[in-house]
């Protein structure tokens, strides 16, 4: 049995139904407009669903921060999820006040309303229990007009905040569809993986992947872990390789004596398991070069793997039956520097197994390659995946089981 709702699990016919999506999208700096709306197309199901359900649907979502350049209306994203859906998506820009609670009242069965951006209300920028947030002012204020809850927002789900978790504990409370397909497709490779599993980790954060190569491999969900982009250097630096002081200024600010300790102990730990570079490649009068370990350091920074540790990483991941990667290999922005994160990618699809990507950048170089479609699944989550990596709960998966332990269904 599920441990929570989903959609099959209500008659949503002229219910209303709050829906809190994840829709944070990249944006021009310049113009503030959309750049890429991948997000607001994979909720396209659950809105069309519910819609077609004759749901009275109001949809809650945040973008960027209070304070940051990114953080705007959601008045663009109404208009792409109405381009999307082909059908109507009304905007108000308020979330609580009484312009939201006028346009709530006055929809319709079968008719969507967005609310302007969460982050406005200040109290979703705090992390708290779900109790805690089910007596929040927006949960106090919002719920009443609704009957049931509805959460697709996969990508946030590493956040407690009140959007996310508050209402669990006010209303009957259901996972939407992509969060659905997110968690079984993650489920499929960390808990019932086919042998053999790698896991590639790169990206161009360094600072928990111990904590990530430990979980995986002291689990048993992965039997190889490869190591590219910075956490590759990282752990080069930390095997006591001189990668020169371009690439070490790179990794300085996560560089601390106890990531380095860690970094050293899972590889103590783990050993031949761990997959580190055979060589980098650096540009060098406007080419791409490619040195062997052994003959580093260089002037120039490591900007992705080498052609011989591509080679070797091709051919583990070929041979495995299950692939998963989290991080490009290298700075994909750059051609030259983006042939490591190919040839990798290419290899998780040669290799007929099942494989996983994370979403943000990774989706964004497999986007650019143009294999988005040819991984079984291409997973939204960003912090969300990453708490996943370290096996950590998730507090909005948490907060739907416990919706299902308030409202038991008869």
């Amino acid at each position: 049995m599920r441990d929570f709702y989903t959609l099959g699990d209500f008659d949503f016919k002229d219910k209303a139904v709050l829906l809190r999506v994840d829709v944070n999208c990249p944006l021009d700096k310049e113009t503030l407009r959309i750049l890429n709306d991948s997000r607001i197309r994979r909720i396209v199901p659950t809105v069309r669903e519910l819609m077609g359900k004759k749901a009275k649907l109001v949809i809650i979502a945040h973008q960027g921060r209070k304070g940051k350049w990114d953080y705007i209306s959601l008045e663009q994203h109404a208009e792409r999820l109405s381009k999307n859906l082909n059908a109507p998506v009304k905007y108000v820009d308020d979330v609580m006040g009484d312009a939201a609670k006028k346009a709530i009242k006055a929809l319709r069965p079968g008719e969507a309303l967005m609310l302007g951006n969460v982050r406005e209300i200040d109290s979703e920028s705090i992390e708290a229990g779900i109790e805690e947030h089910a007596d929040s002012d927006l949960v106090r204020t919002l719920a009443p007009l609704f009957d049931y809850y509805v959460c697709d927002a996969f990508g946030a789900a590493h956040r407690s905040q009140c959007s996310l978790v508050g209402f669990e504990a006010r209303l009957p409370s259901a996972s939407g569809r992509l969060m659905m397909k997110e968690i079984f497709a993650l489920r499929a490779i960390f808990d019932e993986p086919r042998r053999p599993s790698v896991f590639i980790l790169g990206g161009a954060k360094f600072g928990d992947i111990s904590v990530m190569i430990e979980h995986v491999l002291g689990t048993g969900t992965a039997d190889t872990v490869i190591l590219t982009g910075l956490a590759g250097n990282a752990f080069l630096y930390a095997r006591g390789v001189d990668i020169g002081e371009a690439s070490l200024a790179i990794l300085r600010e996560e560089l601390t004596p106890e990531n380095v300790s860690a970094a050293v102990d899972v590889m103590n730990r783990y050993g031949q398991r761990i997959l580190l570079p055979v060589d980098v490649a650096v540009e060098r009068n406007g080419r791409r070069v490619c040195i062997n370990i052994g003959d580093l350091p260089t002037a120039e920074p490591a900007l992705d793997i080498g052609d011989e540790s591509a080679e070797k990483f091709r051919k583990v991941i070929l041979s495995s039956r299950t692939s998963f990667m989290s991080g490009p290999a290298g700075m994909i922005e750059k051609d030259d520097f983006a042939i490591g994160t190919h040839v990798l990618m290419k290899a998780m699809v040669d290799s007929k197994g099942q494989s996983v990507i994370g979403g943000g950048h990774t989706g964004g170089a497999a986007d650019k390659f143009d294999l988005s479609d040819s991984f079984s699944y291409t997973s939204t989550g960003g912090g969300a995946l990453e708490s996943f990596l370290m096996g950590q709960p998730l507090p909005v998966v948490e907060a739907l089981r416990y919706s299902r332990r308030k409202f038991p269904q008869e």
